[in-house]
């Protein structure tokens, strides 16, 4: 299985992680849901919202096989 990483983009993220959604909405991160996730990676929503990079990898890669 494919692995999350900063440059993986927040619509490959769901396809990828079914928990994902979950796991960015936690994090305050609602742009599995705007246009722009077709086109924005996970490293350019993270620099938008202020989170911890490494942190919400590991968190979207728990589970993925």
């Amino acid at each position: 299985m494919a692995k999350i990483t900063a440059d993986t983009l927040i619509a490959d993220c769901l396809e990828i992680n079914s928990n994902a959604a979950e796991i960015l909405l936690s994090a305050g991160m609602h742009c599995f849901g705007c246009a722009l996730a077709h086109g924005e990676t996970v490293a350019e929503a993270v620099a938008v919202h202020g989170e911890d990079l490494e942190a919400l990898l590991k968190k979207l890669n728990e589970g993925v096989e």
